[in-house]
């Protein structure tokens, strides 16, 4: 009797303690940068999620970076006066904002997910198999379909009946084949009873 087996475990996530503070790492590096390395952020969460949308809005953040650098750095004099410089410090800063919400909200979710694919995959026993932290019953004399004394010793070649199991969870099917080879099982045993009743007749 082969079952199906457990499935691979899915790999988990990182601890919470170090996530939350390479995400205060990040934001922090671009928030005293003023902004000027906050496409690190997106860098970090396109690596960590492999998405063409993080890798999208990371190329598009290190763009914006660059733009506002051109308009401030073309800026005559220390101070901003013109309307270049306006939009290179409202780009600069928009970008910085913009990317730490969606730094943050992306992170966030993609580990909650690993981790609820990691409580997920956890192995489940296979059905009509008893579980590990449950030793398996002796079968009752009371659920057998002779009297106890005519119960026959198990031939060599048929296996043992197997304790009723406890009906598998919700959402949860047997596999066919398992299903059909019960059923084989059972009419196996049941012509044997029978042929030991007729012949102790």
């Amino acid at each position: 009797m082969q079952g199906h087996g457990y499935p691979q475990p899915a790999k988990p996530p990182p601890p919470t303690g170090a996530l939350v503070l390479v995400r205060v790492l990040f934001v922090g590096i671009s928030v005293f940068c003023i902004g000027f390395l906050a496409w690190t952020m997106l860098l970090r969460l396109a690596i960590v999620t492999r998405k063409s949308l993080d890798w999208g809005l990371f190329v598009a953040a290190l763009a914006a970076d660059v733009l506002s650098v051109v308009l401030l750095g073309s800026e005559p004099g220390e101070d901003v006066h013109t309307a270049g410089g306006y939009l290179g410090i409202t780009l600069l800063l928009g970008t910085l904002v913009a990317s730490i919400a969606y730094y943050l909200a992306a992170d966030i979710r993609h580990f909650q997910q690993l981790r609820q694919g990691a409580y997920a995959g956890q192995p489940s026993p296979a059905y009509g198999y008893p579980q590990p932290s449950q030793p398996a019953q002796p079968p009752s004399p009371y659920t057998a379909t002779t009297s106890p004394q005519h119960t026959p010793p198990p031939m060599p070649h048929t296996p043992a009946p197997q304790p009723p199991m406890s009906t598998p969870p919700p959402g949860q099917r047997p596999a066919p084949a398992r299903i059909d080879q019960v059923r084989a099982e059972l009419d196996e045993l049941s012509d044997y009873l029978r042929k030991h009743d007729e012949g102790g007749r």
